[in-house]
């Protein structure tokens, strides 16, 4: 199959920050620069992550108008660079949410296959400048994506598209603090938020064979769903009288997807185990979480942490045994032309859990 070399690169363009009010604008834009350590993409799906909207609003800082979100990206490569060795054209592939490290043996993360933390230089998918004169990078609400092979991957078979887009930020951010605090046989772990990533936790969470996995959010609205994803257990922490004693000490493991700095934190804590991790990845604008007591930690023995999305070692092992175990995320298709309209819902809550934008011009360009 010949590579394709004169595409026309066209997204949703967010402008400004009221972009994230459903006012992106759809045309033309310039990619960077092709090298021969690329992959051209051509879009055929893309999910929507809260990261999506922070970074339209210029949440997590100043965001370099204009730019096309969108890191959760499925679909087939059609130009593949020389040197990227385990791609080729024709092949249905994804990224994620990284779309560079400085990738050297040398480098403390890079080197020990924690490329997500790299300091030396760190390219996302959208909204990052490259270093010279490369140019930008755009994400996935378009038609095509150029990325770094390092963090293009190839799909596996049995794994549908949809399902497996939104795996490739959503379903690490789970998965990689899972894996790396030990979730599996002999423990308890609670899952903090039942939303797009919340659903991942107790997806991969059982799927790494816990023993006991708990959904824990404020309402009651969610416990059903929870349960059918394979929660164990449920607590709504804001209409359970008694939470915190009820359920104290009983969980070796929190992941914590919520980014609200008016959440419970110290009741989380205590649902730990002497020793136990809390881990959070949900990133509130601005980064601010609630106080936290020393004596909490102290007398508790516990340990709260942080997590990235994942490296590409991991995101290739969550897809295999996504695949094997015929892991379905829940999703809800929504035409690309449609994204206005679907950040907006996602904003208000609307999804469940994951919206996926399927682009209808796939395979027509």
């Amino acid at each position: 199959m010949a590579a394709q070399t004169d595409l026309k690169f066209q997204g949703w363009l967010g402008k400004s920050p009221d972009a994230v009010n459903g006012k992106m604008e759809w045309g033309e834009y310039e990619p960077k620069k092709w090298t021969e350590d690329d992959v051209d993409i051509e879009i055929s799906h893309c999910g929507i992550c809260g990261s999506d909207l922070h970074v339209l609003k210029s949440g997590w800082g100043p965001t370099p108008y204009p730019c096309v979100v969108g890191h959760e990206i499925v679909g087939k490569a059609v130009r593949v660079g020389q040197n990227v060795k385990h791609v080729k054209v024709g092949d249905r592939v994804g990224v994620g949410a990284q779309g560079r490290t400085c990738q050297q043996a040398s480098c403390p993360d890079c080197g020990k296959g924690m490329e997500s933390y790299c300091k030396n230089l760190f390219i996302n998918t959208y909204g990052s400048i490259y270093p010279g004169d490369e140019g930008k990078s755009y994400g996935g609400y378009a038609d095509y994506n150029r990325t770094n092979g390092h963090w293009v991957y190839k799909i596996p078979d049995g794994l549908d598209s949809a399902i497996a887009a939104p795996m490739l930020c959503g379903g690490v951010t789970m998965y990689s603090p899972l894996k790396s605090n030990g979730c599996g046989p002999g423990k308890s772990v609670g899952i903090v938020g039942i939303g797009g990533l919340g659903h991942f936790g107790i997806l991969f969470a059982k799927a790494l064979g816990a023993d006991k996995v708990v959904g824990i959010s404020r309402k009651a609205d969610k416990r059903d769903d929870a349960l059918k994803l394979g929660a164990d257990e449920y607590i709504a922490t804001d209409e359970e009288k008694d939470w915190v004693a009820k359920h104290t000490r009983t969980l070796d493991l929190i992941v914590c997807t919520v980014s609200s700095e008016k959440m419970p934190l110290e009741g989380y804590l205590n649902l730990l185990k002497t020793k136990g991790d809390f881990i959070q990845v949900g990133a509130p604008d601005g980064g601010v979480l609630p106080p936290i007591s020393a004596f909490t930690l102290i007398n508790n023995g516990v340990k709260v942490g942080g997590s990235a999305t994942g490296a590409p070692r991991e995101v290739r092992e969550m897809l295999q045994l996504a695949a094997d175990r015929k892991i379905k995320s829940w999703v809800q298709e929504r035409p690309l032309s449609d994204a206005n309209q679907a950040i907006i819902d996602m904003e208000d809550g609307k999804a469940r859990y994951r919206y996926v934008l399927v682009n209808e011009n796939f395979g027509k360009h």
